[in-house]
């Protein structure tokens, strides 16, 4: 007999099994399916793994090089590649076990294999090629996330020419790397690997680093990696990658002239597409458009009725707080909540190199080009006591308001935690904030916050200490 439920989720990433866990906690009957551990690639091979591997990168990088501005003398300093590559596992496999306890604490049913839609009611659940079990339910949310995009040009075979996941788990530490693509992954990635004492060449098709990020924020980081000695190539096209021996050898074409470039490693970093292949949802007719699921954005339905979709593998933001938020509105939604939509253009974006980035809304450029007269203000953090005692000067905070009205329309940060501060901007753009409420709203001190203040209070000629 098979076993019926309120809501099927195909997926165990941030959208899934936050959108099970917030199933569960409205009474809903929930089951998740999933081949793999939960957590998706985010637990798994992402987000949380990679931030053990850039806080290793960050203190030894601080140890090294900061330790005696601090009156601290290290001798003989040294690491462990595979104990540092061990700790990130560990940590990720702590995690996505207590997400298993988390599934199960709010009476969720779980089940570990391979899930393809055979209707728009009914699940087939499959071990390799045998099935195992079918089950029935009302809706159906799709959160099976997305992977690397690759390129014929860009051969991967994850040995030579890797993507994301080998680099976080190689068994040595290559002497060399080139790293394509200068998102947040390609970043990330090469900031670690520098640190360590990898050789590190970055390529971008585009004019900066981080090419989404505010112009000025990017040509900053650009100023730091080159100082730490990283080659960095923008406006280039990558042609090819041949993997020739133990070296991968790549062409580049830069104003009009090839350069070949050899490195032991080659780390594809540039994007990712849907999993939507193997699911059925091609058979049930579901939309896909550029290799994601096509859905209606207010409820995360897909134009099959009671077939939802949420996370990576509906496009971008590729994040895993997106994945979380649209989830928990899609989940909301079908129990007739009526929640607020999923606000994208104050999703926070985060980069965990150092100096770390991070952003919300708009930047300079398309904020001018949406037509806005702007004031903008900056506070540079060699200007903050808490930093300078810290002896983390680098980086700035940058915010974008509206001339006419005061709106708080953007904000730019890079310097030591970035990542953290920009949660303030988020709840006051959340808010409709203006100025006005920022710059009076009273910051303790010393802090790193009160850069904010600052900066919101310069763009109207008000900052006091700068």
């Amino acid at each position: 007999m098979q076993k019926s439920y309120d809501i099927a989720i195909l997926g165990g990433g941030p959208g899934g099994y936050v959108a099970a866990i917030r199933a569960g906690q409205l009474g809903l009957k929930t089951v998740l399916i999933d081949k793999d551990n939960l957590g998706g690639i985010c637990l798994n091979w992402g987000c949380i793994p990679t931030k053990s591997l850039l806080k290793n990168a960050e203190m030894y990088d601080a140890m090294k090089n900061h330790s005696a501005d601090f009156g601290i003398s290290v001798q003989s300093l040294s690491f462990d590649f595979g104990k540092i590559i061990k700790r990130s596992r560990d940590i990720s496999d702590r995690i996505t076990k207590n997400v298993e306890l988390l599934i199960k604490k709010n009476k969720v049913d779980r089940i570990r294999g391979f899930g393809k839609l055979v209707s728009k009611n009914q699940i087939d659940i499959f071990d390799g090629d045998k099935k195992t079990e079918s089950i029935n339910a009302e809706k159906i949310i799709i959160a099976t996330g997305a992977r690397p995009k690759t390129f014929p040009s860009i051969p991967v075979d994850h040995k030579n020419v890797i993507t994301s996941t080998e680099a976080m788990n190689l068994p040595a530490q290559p002497k060399d790397l080139i790293v394509i693509g200068a998102g947040a992954i390609g970043v990330e990635f090469a900031y670690f690997y520098d640190v360590l004492g990898t050789k590190v060449t970055i390529i971008e098709m585009l004019e900066n680093i981080l090419p989404i990020e505010d112009k000025e924020i990017s040509e900053t980081l650009e100023k730091s990696f080159k100082k730490r000695g990283i080659d960095i190539y923008t406006s280039t096209k990558v042609e090819k990658a041949e993997v020739k021996g133990n070296q991968v050898f790549v062409t580049i074409e830069k104003d009009g002239k090839k350069v070949e470039l050899k490195a032991e490693k080659v780390l594809s970093a540039i994007g990712v597409t849907g999993n939507v292949e193997g699911f059925g949802l091609e058979e049930l007719g579901i939309e896909i458009e550029k290799g994601h699921i096509k859905v209606d954005k207010q409820n995360y339905q897909t134009n099959v009725s009671g077939v939802y979709a949420v996370g990576d593998v509906i496009g971008a933001p590729w994040l895993a707080h997106v994945a979380s938020a649209e989830g928990i509105h899609c989940v909301e939604t079908i129990k007739g909540l009526n929640p607020h939509p999923v606000d994208y253009s104050s999703i926070p974006g985060c980069t965990y190199c150092q100096p770390q980035v991070a952003s919300i809304g708009l930047t300079e450029k398309k904020a001018r080009d949406a037509g806005y007269e702007l004031k903008i203000g900056k506070f540079p953090f060699m200007a903050s006591g808490k930093a300078f005692a810290a002896g983390e000067r680098d980086g700035f905070v940058k915010i974008i308001f509206d001339a006419k009205y005061g709106e708080l329309l953007g904000a730019h940060i890079i310097g030591n935690e970035a990542t953290e501060l920009i949660a303030e901007i988020g709840i006051a753009k959340s808010m409709e904030a203006t100025y006005e409420a920022i710059v009076k709203t009273v910051h303790a001190h010393p802090t790193l916050s009160e850069s904010i203040m600052e900066a919101a209070a310069n763009a109207y000629g008000e900052s006091i200490h700068i």
